[in-house]
């Protein structure tokens, strides 16, 4: 029997001669590992489908715990992020943090729209890198259960915290003369402009996510806050995150370098 769904390709592994083995996040069905038997073939009419962060639109059939993908419209190539390794190794780190909050089999709706919308921002709005990145990982970790506390210093209660920091390992917010108690966390520095963005990422309605705009230094402190709650929050890293951050360092120097040498 078979059935459609429409799905976000999250990793794609190359098995066998020409067959990929997917795992995709669909809309009705959450993540699925399918089968894409011949996706390597030449002319392949699966082959765009079975890309990495390709949405597509797929009939798939049931074979035992596997669903085998036997036709495929793509939807949304997203060519702006493919095109661009930079941009391409962040839709990358996407993938694979999506891939690890969540479940088989388990529909997901709003992080499927997550993960589109952020590539949709990086790819055909343009939004800036840090800031798509930090509302993504802030809100995809509000969506997985792992939502910071930010309406007041977790110590004192001042509504407007004095030097914000927010200790990633508790996940909470406090002004920087309060101390807290119990576990030893580390505590990242914020300020007026970066906590009210981040207030404003894991409490908005889903299309105001990046309805806001923020001087560079703020977009900064935004940006490491939300990579370092990750990080704890997670106990783990991203080879994809890895990657991305060594492509942003080698043009940073590229253009470093550059504009010494036109001074």
């Amino acid at each position: 029997m078979r059935r459609i769904v429409e799905g976000v390709v999250l990793r794609e592994t190359d098995t066998k001669e020409t067959d990929k083995i997917l795992t995709v996040l669909t809309k009705t069905e959450g993540k699925l590992a399918v089968i894409a038997r011949g996706a390597r073939r030449k002319n392949s009419r699966i082959a765009a489908a079975s890309q990495l962060l390709v949405y597509s639109e797929m009939t798939l059939f049931q074979r035992g715990n596997w669903s085998i993908l036997d036709e495929a419209s793509t939807l949304e190539l997203f060519p702006g992020v493919r095109q661009d390794i930079e941009l391409l190794a962040l839709g990358s780190y996407f993938a694979e943090m999506t891939e690890l909050l969540t479940e088989e089999e388990v529909p997901v709706p709003q992080v499927l729209s997550l993960l589109l919308n952020a590539l949709y921002a990086l790819g055909t709005l343009h939004k800036e890198q840090k800031q798509v990145k930090a509302a993504f990982e802030l809100r995809l970790l509000t969506l997985a259960g792992f939502e910071p506390f930010l309406e007041h210093c977790a110590v004192c209660g001042r509504k407007e915290p004095e030097a914000p920091m927010l200790d990633v390992v508790q996940g909470v917010l406090h002004c920087g003369n309060c101390v807290l108690s119990g576990r030893r966390g580390l505590s990242m520095p914020l300020c007026a402009a970066s906590l009210e963005a981040m207030r404003h990422v894991v409490t908005c309605p889903p299309k105001k996510l990046y309805a806001f705009s923020l001087p560079e230094e703020a977009q900064r402190r935004m940006a490491d806050a939300a990579e370092a709650f990750s990080a704890a929050q997670l106990e783990r890293g991203f080879r994809t995150l890895d990657f991305y951050k060594t492509l942003c360092r080698q043009e940073e120097a590229s253009w470093q370098t550059g504009t010494s040498k036109g001074l």
